[in-house]
């Protein structure tokens, strides 16, 4: 029995550490490049978009198809009260007919190209849609990384007071710090607890926002993203950003489309409102003609209706949509210009934060904690030089973060990522 006992024990530790190794409990860590991936292929409004763009499509087969034409089999004159002998068919008049409708100026056509250009809208606003949930997915992503960078330092901040704490202590065992000064160190300490927890719950929000846009059921603990967070130079020009807009801006390439269409619509309606001609044809028996054959012309005449209310909601479209391209153009420039400032008044901020500030702050804090320790220093004088490190750090991370959704609304603004 206790072999069988120790046996089972080792079974279930075996299990165990198979769990394990296959991944059951593994940590998913994303890069940029991944949750992308990740998004267009389970972001349930990209697939829906996708849905859209196949019906629009099927659209195309329905503004293509022909009329169908009609038939007509018809038998006339049965007399099915006939005498002796009983002949009920011997005066009938069978007919066979036939009508097709012919649609002139080129309506099959129109409607195809009609159809089409209503696709490539889809396609554009489909694109738009993309563009404006990875900016979403960005600003998520860009969010996790800047709150585990502030859990790191946070965390640095709480270990480098812990150990003056433990140093206080020794001196206050050796009688060389006062109790009050003292008190007054531990009480401080409250402080760098609550910015950890603080950016622990961050953290923990921004990783939840995330996987919500990436449809991921992972639990939050097994998820984490990896990538830099720091700030690059931009030797873009704005003209450059500018062009690179105008070329790729879905949003503008769909309200071009949009004057296109527009233009068929007029074109399609102008068709609409001519003649279309029926052309039939009848073969039948009329005794004492055993069979003849017919033929006919259909032409409705176009007096009163002739199209005119279509065609003039159509050519008046055809202005509103040049209105509505020239805002998306005026759009383009506001977000760029908009963008294009945030990033350049964010890279002033941080350039004196790199060049000096993040070094004098790490200077003065080292100088004068050595200094109090050695007595050449008061209490008011330590916190001060930790409260302006704290402060330095947590400045510094922020204006990384806002470097880097600035980037991110910079993408936004020119129509794809031209700012990593």
């Amino acid at each position: 029995m206790r072999i069988r006992s120790t046996s089972s024990r080792l079974a279930l530790e075996l299990f165990l550490t198979a769990a394990l190794t296959t991944g059951v409990y593994a940590q998913k860590t994303l890069t940029w490049e991944d949750a992308k991936r990740a998004l267009k292929a389970t972001n349930p409004t990209l697939q829906a978009g996708e849905i859209g763009i196949q019906e629009s499509r099927a659209q195309e087969v329905t503004a293509f198809l022909r009329p169908n034409p009609d038939l007509t089999v018809s038998i006339d004159q049965l007399n099915p009260f006939t005498g002796h002998p009983y002949q009920p068919l011997s005066n009938t008049l069978p007919l066979i007919a036939g009508s097709y409708l012919h649609e002139r100026l080129h309506k099959r056509e129109l409607r195809l190209e009609d159809a089409r250009e209503g696709t490539a809208i889809a396609i554009s606003q489909q694109a738009d849609e993309e563009r404006n949930l990875i900016f979403a997915l960005r600003t998520a992503f860009v969010q996790v990384l800047q709150q585990k960078a502030a859990v790191a330092v946070t965390r640095e901040n709480l270990e480098y007071y812990d150990r003056v704490l433990e140093v206080s202590r020794n001196r206050f065992q050796a009688g060389d710090l006062a109790q009050v000064d003292l008190d007054r160190l531990e009480l401080q300490r409250v402080q760098y607890e609550s910015d950890l927890q603080t950016a622990l719950v961050n953290l923990r929000t921004a990783k939840i926002q995330l996987l919500a846009l990436l449809n991921d059921r992972t639990p939050v603990e097994q998820f984490n993203v990896t990538g830099p967070f720091e700030a690059t130079e931009v030797s873009i020009t704005l003209e450059a950003f500018r062009q690179t807009a105008f070329d790729n801006r879905p949003d503008l390439r769909a309200a071009l489309q949009s004057i296109d269409k527009a233009r068929t619509d007029y074109k399609l309606a102008v068709a609409n409102g001519s003649t279309d001609p029926t052309f039939g044809w009848d073969v039948a028996r009329n005794p004492p003609i055993p069979v003849f054959f017919g033929v006919n012309v259909s032409i409705p005449l176009r007096i009163f209706d002739r199209n005119q209310g279509e065609k003039a909601r159509t050519k008046l479209d055809i202005g509103r949509q040049e209105r509505l391209a020239e805002a998306a153009r005026a759009q383009v420039f506001n977000d760029v210009d908009s963008a294009y400032a945030a990033l350049q008044s964010n890279l002033v901020l941080l350039r004196p934060y790199r060049t000096r500030y993040l070094q004098q702050a790490v200077r003065v804090r080292e100088t004068i904690a050595f200094s109090y320790q050695h007595g050449g220093a008061s209490l008011l004088d330590f916190l001060q030089a930790q409260q302006d490190y704290r402060g330095i750090q947590l400045s510094y991370l922020n204006l990384v973060g806002a470097y880097l959704n600035a980037a991110s609304q910079l993408n936004l603004a020119v129509g794809r990522e031209v700012i990593q």
